[in-house]
């Protein structure tokens, strides 16, 4: 994909440019060349589940730690960076829930059959 097409189709997905997973499909549908296929279902996967930001979008950044894995630099300390970024950020989310249920009352809890 060039860069003309990628800025053609990026959107603004709260703090993150993305593009549409929908624009990713459409390209691995009708590319002829069988690589390049494959090379935009690896991005795409890579960017829905290893770094997902917005659903249904991959972020922009994915594409160009692509772009750079095909001028063979090292993708590791990129990879790092962003679990640790993940892992911090769920240990929050985590730590936000502990808090409301250790605070919590009996008058808090509605017991219902389902």
């Amino acid at each position: 994909m060039s860069e003309q097409w990628a800025a053609a189709r990026i959107k603004q997905k709260g703090d993150n440019k993305c593009i549409p997973w929908k624009n990713l499909r459409d390209l691995i549908l009708a590319h002829p060349n069988t690589k390049k296929k494959v090379d935009v279902f690896a991005l795409s996967v890579y960017g829905l589940v290893v770094f997902p930001k917005a659903l249904g979008y991959v972020d922009e950044a994915v594409i160009d730690l692509f772009d750079r894995l095909d001028k063979r630099v090292t993708p590791v300390p990129t990879i790092l960076a962003e679990t640790c970024r993940s892992l911090n950020e769920s240990q929050r989310a985590e730590e936000k829930w502990i808090a409301v249920l250790q605070n919590l009352q009996e008058e808090d809890i509605k017991w219902r059959a389902p």
